[in-house]
């Protein structure tokens, strides 16, 4: 199979979909990688090192979207709905639910779209979603703090405190992977920490991983009300998989908050679970509502390149490979409740259901798409 890796062109995204090891797999596998020129600077991989690995270095974007199946990290912008055709499977993370544009370009273009974020394993967890997951869990906190001095429009709180001063408060919605890996950086930086999930199992698990230097709140508008009037750092951490985040926070809530209090809402990518979220970038990452600082960068992980490309890599290289070697058909065949729920386009049919309902497209169930 002919494989491309273009350039990544969203703002300030240093990632790149294959590193020198995974080109190294594909190729001794028996196929054909493509990578455009300079996509893995910013990871701090050469061209030289990606050829050194077995690839063939392109010149432009067009050359690597010229491919069987392409492989990249983030969703592809409006500049390069161009390289769409049909039967062309990317294979990416697309957080579509809030971009019917994407996704009806890519109906319309007959891509055979699989999404990194929703496909799961054998107990329903999602293997590609995690180690991002746990990236931008633990940089929510890192920015987070940052965001917290007064001369980013924070509060001038330092987390861990001094002695003699109170702790800094950090509030964090969900207790998943991004809550539990936010709430990990926070502890260790010394903070007041206060997780609010829905699930008394997980809540449980989280008292018990550490050893009380957490509490735990179910997640209700009370106790959400509650921890935004107190609160000086509260980090969005709310996922469910495929659809639009739900929406935790008000615009009415900011109005309770402290000024300087300080938003970091990692589920942008999926609409975001606080209300006044709009998407922001890593160049222009922070903006004020009413006095409350927020943080809404949806790639974040792309800061911190080389650790993400790495980790990434490591979990999307096994399904790239075998998709390779015995056809993306047979294994979604093969796999339909586990590779099979990362389809969210084929064929011009939307086979994902809650990006369907969130774009508002008619769903297809994916072994219908197939025939």
């Amino acid at each position: 199979m002919r494989i491309g890796v273009p350039t990544e062109i969203k703002a300030l995204e240093n990632r790149v979909g294959v590193n020198p090891g995974g080109v190294q797999a594909l190729v001794r596998a028996g196929h054909e990688v493509r990578v455009q020129s300079g996509a893995g600077v910013g990871s701090g991989i050469s061209d030289a090192d990606l050829s050194a690995a077995g690839a063939q270095i392109v010149a432009s974007a067009k050359d690597a979207w010229d491919a069987d199946m392409v492989i990249k990290v983030k969703e592809p912008l409006a500049e390069e709905f161009g390289f769409f055709r049909p039967g062309l499977v990317l294979f990416t993370y697309l957080h579509l639910a809030p971009l019917p544009e994407l996704t009806r370009a890519l109906m319309e273009s007959r891509v055979r779209a699989i999404a990194y974020e929703t496909i799961e394993d054998t107990h329903g967890r999602l293997p590609l979603l995690r180690p991002m997951s746990e990236v931008a869990g633990r940089m929510s906190v890192q920015v987070g703090a940052a965001s917290l001095e007064k001369a980013h429009g924070g509060k001038g709180i330092l987390l861990g405190g001094v002695p003699g001063t109170r702790r800094g408060r950090v509030a964090i919605l969900g207790g998943g992977i991004v809550g539990m890996n936010a709430a990990t950086i926070a502890v260790g930086m010394g903070a007041h920490v206060t997780v609010l999930d829905l699930d008394h199992e997980r809540m449980a698990y989280l008292e018990d991983v550490f050893r009380g230097a957490i509490e735990t709140l179910y997640s209700n508008p009370g106790n959400i009300e509650q921890v935004c009037r107190w609160a000086d750092l509260i980090i969005g951490a709310v996922l469910v998989t495929g659809a639009r985040a739900p929406k935790l926070v008000s615009r009415e809530m900011l109005g309770t908050m402290e000024q300087g209090t300080v938003l970091v809402d990692v589920a942008v990518d999926q609409g975001g679970c606080i209300e006044t979220c709009r998407p922001t970038t890593h160049d222009e990452p922070t903006y004020t509502v009413d006095g409350i600082v927020h943080y809404c960068v949806p790639n974040m992980p792309g800061a911190v390149s080389q650790t993400s490309t790495f980790a990434l890599t490591n979990v999307t290289l096994a399904y790239a490979e075998r998709m390779a070697t015995r056809g993306v058909e047979a294994c979604l065949r093969a796999a339909p409740e586990t590779l099979g729920r990362g389809v969210n386009c084929w064929d011009g049919l939307c086979t994902y259901e809650a990006v369907a309902e969130g774009v508002g497209v008619t769903y297809t169930p994916l072994l219908d798409a197939l025939g």
